[in-house]
């Protein structure tokens, strides 16, 4: 039997019930690999003999009666989490030879919780990319078009997925990194409420490996259905024991509601910063339209929904503010005299993130009492909304582009050039108030590539988007493997 694209839960149901064994999963995941794995280039760093190993054990604590939530099934993890023994380099040439001697926490719990990790998959170089491409270990193509990218910065962990290997994987989400490639790629991913997840253990090399609660960032589960993200964040939430953990407990609050149409949806297509092309935004109302057919309501427009230009400026602000920690001096400066050039009239978003990147420490506290305000202004919005429905780039995956300079690359949104960075408006929706969002497939564009949209929920109201996520899978259909 074919088991690599069945669902974990499919996968755990059949090895409680002896029709298959961890070992012949993981012999069929690895053999696939190396099949197919040549055109995909999604793992990049392999690591089958010790999954072997596990995999025999899984199969001897089955037998001995023990039980676990991922007991025998193949993943993957993202190559910015440290294993021991394996190189951590977040794609960056210097940090090749880089080993880190522990297990992130979120490591720990997948392999505590049974799982089989077959290898770590490829990402852009410092995770800063839409793409995931870098000097040690290459490209890796989207499994529906390999001259396309699979997205980033979880993008060898999307690939995986759709090509079949592994059941689950885990990956990161700062700036979409999660829900772009599940978008390009036709799979599911959930980018939990910020702080609900921990990510000791994801930092980068060679620096260590303290449980910091990251400004933005999130670790999340990535799946080929709604259930399988659902089963993967059980096992990933939870504060961190050196921290939090000491004193709580997580408990999530149950969905809002249990019936499509039941659920109280504003549905957004577009953006007053960005086009969003055709085929994006027929997906997003075929989603629409199943929910109104199911007899949810359904609005377009909320005086309560957050002014969406300001809320992409700001996130834009919050974001490329911190990317220049660890520029040199030099570099530094060269932002500094660029960005004392600019027009006081210039208020693109280019222009936006080019001042963010030079703020003083003044200037970030005052974005940051913005983005509470924001915050206020979402728990208004939930109260009478349940989830937000919208794009999560503007476009299905496009061409591999390697120019150098990112902020010299455009996009194409039908037949017309924007920034590259510019499509992060609609990720930065959910993720500068830290509110959960969960990517779902929602068809095909013409040329037959995926496309999804997200589900943006409130916060620490994680299981509402996954909810819908899984009734909408039913409705609509959720993932195809590539053709």
């Amino acid at each position: 039997m074919e088991w690599s694209f069945r669902p974990a839960e499919e996968l755990s149901a059949a090895l409680r019930a002896g029709e298959v064994t961890s070992v012949e999963l993981t012999d069929a995941a690895i053999a696939r690999i190396e099949r197919d794995d040549k055109a995909i280039n999604a793992i990049c760093v392999p690591d089958f003999d010790r999954a072997r190993d596990a995999a025999q054990e899984a199969d001897r604590a089955r037998a001995r009666g023990e039980a676990a939530p991922l007991l025998g099934i193949p993943v993957t993890v993202k190559e910015s989490y440290n294993m021991a023994g394996l190189p951590t380099t977040w794609g960056m040439p210097q940090h090749r030879d880089y080993v880190p001697a522990a297990d992130a926490v979120q490591v720990s719990r997948l392999k505590t919780a049974g799982a089989v990790v077959l290898g770590k998959t490829n990402v852009p170089v410092g995770l800063q990319d839409i793409q995931s491409f870098n000097e040690i270990y290459g490209t890796t193509n989207n499994p529906w078009d390999h001259d396309r990218t699979s997205g980033g910065s979880s993008g060898g962990s999307a690939a995986a997925l759709a090509s079949g290997f592994g059941a689950l994987s885990i990956g990161s989400d700062l700036a979409g990194s999660l829900r772009t490639p599940a978008h390009f790629c036709g799979i599911y991913a959930h980018k939990p409420t910020l702080g609900l997840v921990p990510t000791r253990g994801m930092v980068v090399p060679p620096s260590p490996a303290l449980p910091v609660d990251l400004d933005l960032a999130v670790a999340g589960p990535m799946a080929r259905t709604a259930r399988d993200l659902t089963l993967l964040l059980d096992v990933m939430a939870g504060p961190d024991p050196l921290t939090h953990g000491k004193a709580y407990r997580l408990t999530l609050p149950p969905a809002r509601h249990d019936r499509l149409g039941d659920f109280r949806v504003l549905v957004l297509d577009e953006h007053p910063l960005l086009p969003t092309g055709s085929a994006v935004r027929a997906g997003v109302n075929r989603v629409a339209g199943a929910l109104a057919d199911a007899g949810a309501r359904v609005e377009r427009h909320s005086r309560l929904l957050p002014d969406l230009a300001e809320v992409a400026t700001l996130y834009m602000q919050l974001l490329f503010s911190g990317f220049v920690a660890r520029f040199p001096v030099e570099a530094y400066e060269q932002l500094r005299t660029r960005a004392a050039g600019l027009s006081a009239e210039d208020q693109s978003l280019d222009a936006a993130r080019l001042r963010a990147m030079v703020f003083s420490h003044r200037d970030w506290l005052k974005v940051d009492s913005q983005r509470e305000l924001y915050r206020h202004r979402w728990r208004q919005f939930f109260t009478e909304f349940d989830v937000v429905v919208c794009p999560i780039t503007p476009t299905p995956a496009f061409p591999h582009d390697h120019t150098p300079s990112p902020l010299e690359r455009r996009i194409d949104i039908d037949g017309a050039e924007h920034p590259y960075f510019d499509q992060l408006v609609w990720a930065g929706l959910a993720t500068m108030p830290g509110l959960p969002a969960t990517a779902v497939p929602a068809g095909r564009s013409p040329e037959g590539l995926p496309m999804g949209v997200q589900l943006i929920g409130p916060m620490f109201e994680d299981r509402t988007p996954l909810r819908l996520a899984e009734l909408l899978e039913r409705t609509i259909g959720g993932f195809q493997a590539p053709e």
